[in-house]
């Protein structure tokens, strides 16, 4: 065995020691002194070489005697001649000790990989793994054209005082099997459902000729853009297709963003409104039916969003594209209605109505609670609205609802609410779809049957299996929708004056004094809430500021820098009331060219952003990515464990991949 080690150690240099003493007599002719000087250096060197050879096989024999202590000679043998590529080297210096022949042919190396770095050798391969106590590589390693699965152990060798440690890599060729399961992800089979989601709006009043040309040429667009997948479109309805690819062409789609949306938005139709598209696709699934499901789900929530963009469904997650267009007010009422219908059935089968918004509960949060209790005070259902501790925006507001006796003991804790539910209770969420920010996530859990009011738009987290789920983006604010449900069950002298007046409080909130995100269906409520009583100049003072809040705003608005001369970002380092924070926000947006604002502040170790936008800019998406909510013109995030000046970074990062995107 010592000999073959022998062998197998020699690194084949000693041509070279021959050829450096035979130049060193050659000098001797021209220089007796420089030839004896270089006789000297090629002694050393060799020396050297000697010594550094004896040290490698005292190591290598030593390992190899650890390794195999009780195997026979045959065994040790059949080790050294292993069919696998293998190589021993110290991990923490990365130097190769010894290599057999297989992993020579396989790095492509002509002689032993002595006083090499094996990262020289094979740059995709890194030993961590082995220092982290595996046994197993956790990725394939690419040598040349070849991928290899990578088993290895370590041994602790001492050399007197010295420890150090050793490794022995065994190379599993698994080439054909990772061809074979890279084909098998790659044709796996993705569902895409697509579906024109203003199509009623587009061919509304449009003649025959000019309805079936606006078709086929959305049709002519669909067919170009799926053709290069090779796959199958079929469209199952008048305004929705199904389309079927492999997996290989949807990284493709991912790549040019989705371009069919903004093909088919060129097709104008009656009036000029532009066509939408909305694609959901379901990928990664155990079964075809499980696929679809995904689709299904990314479909809705796609539409949930305002429409006009791409969602992909994963097992794990959702991916979006798109999603800049504007909402569209729906015309028709006939949702609403059916949503009141059943709104009332399952308030009137409760025994107990819980009812809360998000946490820090604003005007519209609390406005959309007040009427919901409204609807149970009219069906005779115990009504319970969860009160949150601390200071809220919604305070004074509340504080009115607390001195009326129609609302003694209405106000409960979440301890209280927790100890009411039975199973006949049903949970009403208002202002927010997303589980993390309501405010008893526990009586979220605990409630069997939960109904979400909402108008932002659906985050990749939402409340799922919601017996009744009324969500509209395009609507102004929770109040407004909750308005609608509330003109089909109940009469305008049914409200008192003061819910009357929360809810328009809550309107008057969201839509900036009836400037930002209004439509024909947000007046309409305003003028059934005034029928009821609600008084818009006794709400004015809903709004006042004292003069220290007003200092607090501009001291905000003046930090604030301009990106790109049309989004104003204000960074602050000291806590500030997020009312002041959002007012700032606002206020930002009178400045003329700036069409987006953000403000930052600091609380304890969370950084809290508020974002408005006049209707160009889609906040929301910009802030989704910093783990944000809310919708196109209003939006909001809090990032925690981090700094302002982290957080300002990433959020102007999001900012220019938004205008990267366009």
């Amino acid at each position: 065995m010592n000999r073959k080690l022998a062998h197998l150690l020699e690194p084949g240099l000693r041509q070279y020691f021959l050829c450096l003493v035979i130049f060193a007599m050659i000098s001797a002719y021209f220089s007796v002194p420089l030839a004896v000087c270089e006789l000297a250096v090629v002694v050393i060197l060799y020396l050297y070489f000697r010594r550094s050879t004896t040290r490698r096989k005292r190591d290598i024999i030593q390992y190899m005697d650890s390794l195999s202590g009780s195997m026979d000679s045959a065994s040790k043998d059949t080790m050294l001649n292993s069919p696998l590529p293998m190589v021993i080297f110290r991990p923490d210096t990365d130097e190769v000790i010894w290599s057999n022949e297989r992993f020579l042919q396989m790095t492509g190396e002509r002689e032993h990989l002595f006083d090499t770095k094996l990262s020289a050798a094979v740059p995709s391969f890194h030993p961590r793994w082995l220092m982290e106590g595996k046994i197993e590589c956790p990725g394939e390693v690419t040598v040349g054209d070849r991928r290899y699965l990578v088993f290895g152990n370590l041994v602790r060798t001492e050399d007197g005082k010295e420890k150090s440690c050793l490794a022995t890599t065994y190379w599993v060729d698994i080439t054909g099997y990772s061809n074979l399961a890279r084909e098998f992800y790659e044709t796996r089979p993705v569902a895409a459902i697509l579906l024109l989601d203003n199509y009623e709006e587009i061919i509304k009043n449009a003649e025959e000729n000019v309805r079936a040309a606006m078709l086929s040429s959305i049709n002519q667009k669909l067919k170009e853009w799926v053709e290069p997948a090779h796959g199958l479109l079929i469209r199952h309805d008048r305004d929705r297709y199904l389309f079927l690819f492999e997996e290989r062409y949807l990284q493709a789609f991912k790549e040019e963003k989705f371009s069919i949306l903004d093909s088919v938005r060129q097709v104008l139709g009656a009036n000029n409104v532009p066509a939408t598209l909305s694609i959901g696709i379901g990928q990664d699934a155990n079964s075809l039916e499980e696929l679809y499901q995904y689709a299904s789900l990314s479909i809705e929530m796609a539409l949930s969003r305002g429409g006009d963009q791409a969602i992909i469904k994963n097992r794990h997650s959702f991916e979006f594209f798109g999603g800049r267009a504007k909402e569209l007010e729906k015309r028709t009422k006939v949702k609403s209605r059916v949503m009141a219908n059943a709104m009332g059935a399952l308030i009137a089968d409760s025994s107990t109505v819980f009812v809360m918004g998000h946490k820090y509960p604003d005007l519209d949060a609390f406005g959309a609670c007040a009427g919901v209790a409204a609807m149970a005070r009219k069906m005779n259902v115990p009504c319970r609205i969860l009160k949150e501790a601390g200071h809220t925006p919604a305070d004074e507001m509340i504080g009115r609802f607390c001195a009326l006796t129609e609302y003694e003991n209405v106000m409960i804790t979440e301890q209280d609410a927790l100890l009411l539910a039975d199973p006949r209770s049903l949970l009403v969420v208002v202002d927010t779809n997303r589980p993390e920010q309501v405010q008893a996530e526990t009586l979220l859990d605990t409630c069997g049957r939960v109904v979400v009011i909402d108008h932002h738009r659906r985050a990749a987290t939402y409340i799922a299996n919601a017996a009744l789920n009324f969500h509209e983006p395009y609507a102004s604010s929770a109040s407004e929708l909750t308005t609608e449900l509330i003109q089909y069950l109940m009469d305008p002298t049914d409200l008192l004056r003061v819910e009357a007046e929360a809810l328009m409080a809550g309107i008057m909130l969201d839509t900036k004094n009836f400037t930002m995100r209004t439509g024909g269906r947000t007046f309409e409520a305003a003028a059934f809430l005034r029928r009821a009583g609600a008084d818009t100049g006794e709400l004015k003072k809903l709004f006042q500021n004292d003069l220290k809040g007003i200092i607090a705003r501009y001291d905000i608005i003046r930090n604030a820098t301009l990106y790109d001369n049309r989004i104003a970002v204000a960074a602050v380092d000291h806590t500030v009331g997020r009312v002041t924070a959002a007012q700032a926000a606002d206020e930002l947006l009178n400045l003329s060219g700036i069409d987006a604002s953000f403000v930052l502040f600091p609380d304890e170790s969370t950084v809290f952003i508020s974002a408005r936008s006049l209707g160009s800019t889609n906040v929301q998406v910009i802030l989704e990515k910093l783990g944000g909510g809310g919708n196109a013109a209003t939006a909001g995030a809090q990032v925690p464990d981090t700094t302002i000046q982290e957080v300002t970074q990433r959020l102007l990062a999001s900012i220019e991949q938004y205008f990267d995107d366009e």
